[in-house]
């Protein structure tokens, strides 16, 4: 392994010639070549006592895409998008097998039963898969952003940066 010296060289008052090495120099370009981006990622919490089955949908250069499931043990996360964010605005549909249920909105979308990719969003009957309600998540264009599913409805709607209530009745959050 080579490591290149960095040093510098002036003139004092006197005429000579003297180094310096330009030590805090060579530690910033150090830390900035080796500095990785931010992660962005699309991730979904589950923040109930329950397993639940999550579906996204989202449109990108190529239109609709509907994909699930994954399935979040209680009191986990994980991550639906992993790098920048295609889209601002995401649909999520997710299902609580434990004790029935499920968040689900007025965007309908296909979906199946079992694990799928599906490439657009019309007539989702004729073409043998499901028409599911998505709810809408506004990412408003972020880097990444993260989706809690609360067990409860009667939380009041809070509308700060970190949190952003969603449908009932179980009310997903969205965080930053």
């Amino acid at each position: 392994m080579r490591i290149a010296r960095i040093e510098g060289i002036f003139v004092d008052s006197g005429g000579r010639r003297r180094r310096l090495w330009i030590f805090p120099l060579f530690c910033a370009l150090f830390v900035w070549s080796s500095a990785t981006p931010a992660a962005a990622d699309f991730r979904l919490c589950n923040n109930t006592g329950s397993r639940v089955g999550v579906a996204i949908g989202y449109k990108d250069s190529e239109g609709w895409t509907t994909e699930g499931w994954w399935n979040l043990a209680a009191r986990t996360c994980e991550t639906l998008v992993k790098g920048q964010l295609v889209a601002r605005y995401y649909y999520v549909h997710a299902v609580d097998y434990d004790r029935g249920g499920e968040w689900s909105g007025k965007a309908f979308m296909c979906t199946r039963d079992k694990e799928f990719t599906i490439k657009g969003i019309e007539d989702c009957l004729a073409r043998g898969y499901d028409r599911t309600g998505f709810f809408e998540v506004d990412t408003t264009q972020q880097r990444s952003w993260t989706v809690q599913l609360t067990e409860t409805a009667d939380q009041a709607p809070q509308l700060s940066p970190q949190y952003t209530p969603l449908s009932p009745p179980a009310q997903p959050k969205q965080t930053r």
